[in-house]
């Protein structure tokens, strides 16, 4: 787990403010659920033959006795608060979004940390192909709003129930003729969870899987043609992407559209957002039978790919230098009032040199400095000067703050 610091945090704020304009561009509304949820949610949802819940969740008994566990994924607690509060008696459709901190452990590598944080987006109640081709296009879109590039958006479907069966069989089948060269974990679970053998970064197992049946091809004939109605979409948009029939989603919900954002900027792990359509998910969860979609993106590693391309806030527009008791105090009335019309303002609290003071403003990267001495406060004025260019000019203590408050925000209205 990694500590966000203040040199940092900036990006992180430019990347969460981004997704509330764009997603809220496309009508989705914030939802906040909790970080812990019961066990047996994440059980039913995501599977219990998947590696999340075999080996990577946080999971512990309270002072009750009940099994409770640190999401380690947004979308499971999202259907859950939608279900348990019936927001499906509120509109039909519903379109979400949500920030925060998910839990897993796992081994930490580059971009990947046992805390980390997501933004994600789920839409709940509709099938239609062209809320597929939306949501790739809401995150295309967000993309490129934050100057991030260097992704690809890859898709693929799995399926659904009625044609995923026939196609685990036949997966299965071709999967017990390459047990040797498959690695332990997936010798263990290709009968319960086959797909995942597909997603196996291990060398050995890619190039034994390299000859695998593709889903695409054993789809029912609507699943194949939602597929080709999200292809036309994209196309219609103008939104690249590329076929990726070995892509699967490491969580049991999803059906038919599934996509990743990939980069190869990251190593191995190179999704640095994925989703797909889960429209089994909520009624599994004992709500209604409602289809539904959505993604995930990760903060960590949009946080690498976007780098030092942006530029932190600036410093205070003004910093205030009292000298002496009486200055300083009446540096501190002005700064505080200032500050209550959101000038940033900063002062010194230590009783330092004018000098010292001076060197403290220009390291903070303060744009004016106003000095106040006791010879100012006899003349009842203060001195302003422009660290960029070095001019000063005399205000009257007085008339200080609304004259600093026309000189700082001109345009203020």
């Amino acid at each position: 787990m990694n500590d966000i610091l203040p040199q940092e945090s900036h990006l992180w704020q430019e990347l969460e403010a981004a997704a509330r304009s764009i997603f809220g561009t496309y009508s989705f509304s914030e939802i906040r659920v909790p970080v812990v949820e019961k066990t047996e949610l994440f059980c039913r949802s995501i599977g219990e033959t998947t590696d999340i819940v075999e080996k990577e969740m946080y999971t512990f008994e309270d002072k009750s006795g009940n099994s409770l566990t640190l999401r380690p994924e947004g979308t499971a607690p999202v259907m859950r608060s939608f279900i348990q509060n019936k927001l499906y008696s509120l509109d039909p459709v519903a379109k979400l979004y949500y920030l925060g901190p998910m839990f897993r452990y796992e081994r930490p590598q580059k971009g990947r940390y046992r805390q980390f944080h997501q933004i994600g987006a789920e839409v709940i109640g509709l099938d239609d192909p062209k809320i597929d081709a939306q949501v790739l296009a809401m995150l295309v879109h967000y993309f490129s709003a934050v100057g991030i590039e260097d992704v690809e958006l890859q898709i693929n479907s799995l399926g659904c129930r009625d044609c995923r069966p026939g196609y685990r069989k036949i997966l299965i089948d071709f999967l017990q003729t390459r047990l040797d060269s498959l690695c332990e974990d997936c010798r263990r679970r290709y009968q319960s969870n086959p797909l995942r053998v597909l997603d196996c970064k291990v060398p050995g197992c890619k190039d034994a899987t390299m000859e695998a049946p593709s889903v695409l091809d054993h789809l029912c004939n609507g699943c194949a043609d939602h597929f080709s109605e999200v292809q036309t979409h994209l196309q219609t948009l103008n939104l690249p992407y590329r076929v990726n029939a070995r892509m699967v989603r490491g969580l049991d919900y999803y059906t038919k559209t599934t996509f990743e954002m990939v980069t190869n900027r990251l190593g191995s792990q190179n999704a640095v957002a994925a989703g797909g359509r889960y429209d089994g998910l909520v009624r599994d969860l004992d709500g209604p039978d409602l289809p539904g979609i959505g993604f995930a993106m990760g903060l960590e590693r949009l946080v690498l790919m976007k780098g030092d391309s942006s530029e932190p806030p600036g410093g205070p527009e003004l910093f205030l230098c009292g000298i002496g008791d009486r200055p300083s105090n009446t540096a501190f009335m002005i700064m505080s009032a200032l500050q209550k019309n959101m000038i940033r303002a900063e002062m010194d609290y230590q009783g330092k040199s004018l000098k010292a003071q001076m060197r403290r403003a220009n390291k903070l990267g303060a744009a004016m400095v106003l000095i106040i001495g006791d010879e100012e406060l006899t003349r009842g004025s203060a001195q302003l000067k422009n660290m960029a260019d070095g001019s000063q000019q005399s205000l009257v203590l007085e008339a200080a703050i609304p004259e600093l408050l026309k000189l700082l925000r001109p345009n203020r209205g």
